[in-house]
């Protein structure tokens, strides 16, 4: 039996024959180019429809076929025109209102893509695709329930239709109904059992619930399928990073970039991996390429690569990422400045107050205000990269920052001298996978809440505070109310109220780094497999001397940490008392 391809060949042969003894039959030279762009050959097909188009130019389906070929070749405008005309010329024509609706969503006419689909399923109202596509518009243009709603349509007329089931799962994802969009990837792939960005998908979705052996299992489903698919390799070695298998996760993502040179998602992912487990040497130079695939915006002077001398020279720093990473790695602006630097520290606005402390080492200064030419500038989380840092040569002295004085006086006469004073947060800024898992409820803290002469005190700001509304009964944390780092300034009055406190208990936040830029006793409650900085299996932290990591032993342990905190506690104050 003949293959497609040469099936193909042979109608083209057929047209061929047929143009020539018929030059000006315009629905040979359509064919032919239906045969061409089935062949992939896209520019012959082109010039076939512009001959077809040329010999009878208001012939509808001619112009459908001109958009479908420049449809392939990306020139969504173009398409978009041929066929508008195509609609023109015949406006019952559902082929051509369909497709217009693909090129118009394609090329950003989120409106006109919406009637488009409109017009298809009154001419057709059975027309699953139409609904599907319609659905993918409104997913795009971030009107998601209404997407919802038009997958579940195009499902009631076509029920087994993969791809709707793969992209109402998507959807769903994002609305945060996991289990339901698992069920729904689950039907894709029932549908459809060689679907393999379903399989995939579905790995990713298993992973974010926690169901990291069922994430496991899809992923290798989908890598059976197709072992050169880049986006498998990455999502299998992220859910071997969860499963606390690092090698292993550094092999895919390894297998994910060299499929795809230019995957930033997982030459990241390799990079924290790799400072997860302790090698700075290769983690930091890995890192590094953060900045190469950023979109920096250009400053003055040179790149510093930590060759150039930097005596009497002007270095400027810019800060990078989140609060806590700005308020870790400032101590690199001090090492420059041993290093005999002017250093100017452009941090988030918000930090200006709370880093001023640093002057006059270190001129702080905003993100809003013009930059000044400096001879060097550098990222502020390059620096351990260009310094060589290692485990052994982390600056680590502490407190490298301070808090003003004048508000410590006001928040010690606030907080008073009573009891054993612990402050508290257990929630980070919602959003993104930096959050996933690393965050807890704050009912956890009950147990502490109990000890014999143990106050908490809420340094929660923002997402989380709402649980203070609902504290198990018997259980008090005390509230700053609108008071704590009122106005502009992030963290100046948390940072003083810290000075008044025997402790800070924390996840993995800028609570954290705060507490040991100050030098103060912090604990932190880790999951499972934290953040790189965190490293793993130890209970000291090599950047904050003062601070004490309490891990989960298990994934989603939070209790079993709580009560090794609580017992923890409990024998420090029983040693205390005289």
């Amino acid at each position: 039996m003949q293959d497609g391809k040469q099936q193909l060949e042979e109608e083209l042969r057929r047209c061929d024959a047929e143009i020539r003894r018929s030059p000006d039959a315009a629905f040979s030279w359509n064919k032919k180019a239906r045969v061409l762009r089935a062949l992939r050959r896209f520019d012959e097909a082109l010039e076939s429809c512009g001959r077809a188009i040329a010999l009878a130019p208001e012939n509808a389906t001619f112009h459908v076929s001109r958009g479908n070929v420049l449809m392939e070749l990306g020139r969504f405008d173009q398409a978009f025109m041929s066929y508008e005309r195509a609609t023109t010329i015949q406006p019952d024509l559902v082929e051509a209102h369909f497709n217009f609706g693909n090129a118009a969503a394609q090329s950003g006419r989120t409106e006109q893509s919406l009637k488009a689909y409109d017009r298809t399923i009154a001419l057709r109202p059975g027309f699953a695709e139409a609904y599907h596509y319609k659905a993918n518009a409104l997913d795009k243009f971030e009107r998601t329930h209404e997407a919802l709603e038009n997958y579940d349509r195009a499902l009631v007329l076509k029920p087994d239709f993969a791809e709707a089931h793969n992209n109402r799962a998507k959807v769903l994802h994002r609305l945060g109904r996991i289990a339901d969009s698992v069920e729904s990837y689950k039907r894709a792939v029932a549908c459809r059992p060689g679907y393999v960005l379903a399989w995939s998908n579905l790995a990713g979705v298993l992973k974010d619930s926690g169901r990291l052996e069922e994430a496991l299992e899809s992923c290798d489903r989908a890598l059976s399928l197709a072992p050169d698919f880049a986006a498998a390799h990455y999502a299998r070695g992220n859910i071997l990073k969860g499963l606390k298998r690092l090698p292993e996760a550094i092999r895919e993502f390894d297998r994910a970039t060299n499929l795809q040179p230019g995957f930033e998602k997982a030459h990241w992912n390799k990079a924290v991996s790799t400072l997860l487990i302790g090698d700075f040497e290769r983690g930091w130079r890995l890192y590094d390429r953060r900045a190469v695939a950023a979109a920096f915006p250009p400053v003055c002077g040179s790149l510093w690569t930590g060759s150039e001398n930097l005596e009497g020279k002007k270095l400027l720093v810019q800060a990078e990422q989140g609060f806590g990473d700005t308020i870790q790695f400032c101590r690199f602006a001090l090492v420059a400045a041993e290093l005999g630097a002017k250093v100017l520290l452009a941090v988030q606005d918000p930090l200006v107050g709370l880093l001023k402390c640093l002057e006059p080492a270190i001129q702080v200064i905003p993100f809003g205000e013009t930059l000044p030419a400096t001879d060097y500038h550098i990222r502020l989380l390059s620096t351990p990269f260009v310094l060589r840092t290692c485990l052994d040569t982390i600056p680590s002295k502490v407190p490298y920052l301070t808090a003003d004085p004048s508000r410590v006086a006001h928040w010690k006469q606030r907080i008073g001298t009573e009891g054993f004073r612990i402050g508290i947060s257990w929630q980070g800024a919602t959003g993104g996978e930096v959050d996933i898992g690393r965050s807890f409820p704050l009912r956890y803290f009950e147990g502490l809440s109990h000890i014999p002469g143990v106050r908490l005190f809420s340094l929660q700001k923002n997402a989380g505070s709402e649980q203070l509304h609902n504290l198990p009964h018997g259980m008090n944390v005390e509230t700053f109310g609108g008071e704590l780092d009122r106005g502009q300034d992030a963290f100046v009055d948390t940072a003083a109220a810290m000075e008044s406190l025997d402790l800070v208990i924390t996840p993995d936040t800028a609570i954290a780094h705060l507490g040991g830029a100050l030098g103060r006793p912090v604990w932190v409650a880790l999951s499972y497999v934290p953040d790189w900085r965190w490293m793993l299996d130890r209970d000291d932290s090599p950047w904050y001397p003062t601070m004490k990591l309490f891990r989960q032993m298990e994934r989603n342990g939070w209790p079993a940490v709580f009560e090794t905190m609580k017992a923890e506690l409990q024998t420090s104050l029983l040693g205390n008392r005289p």
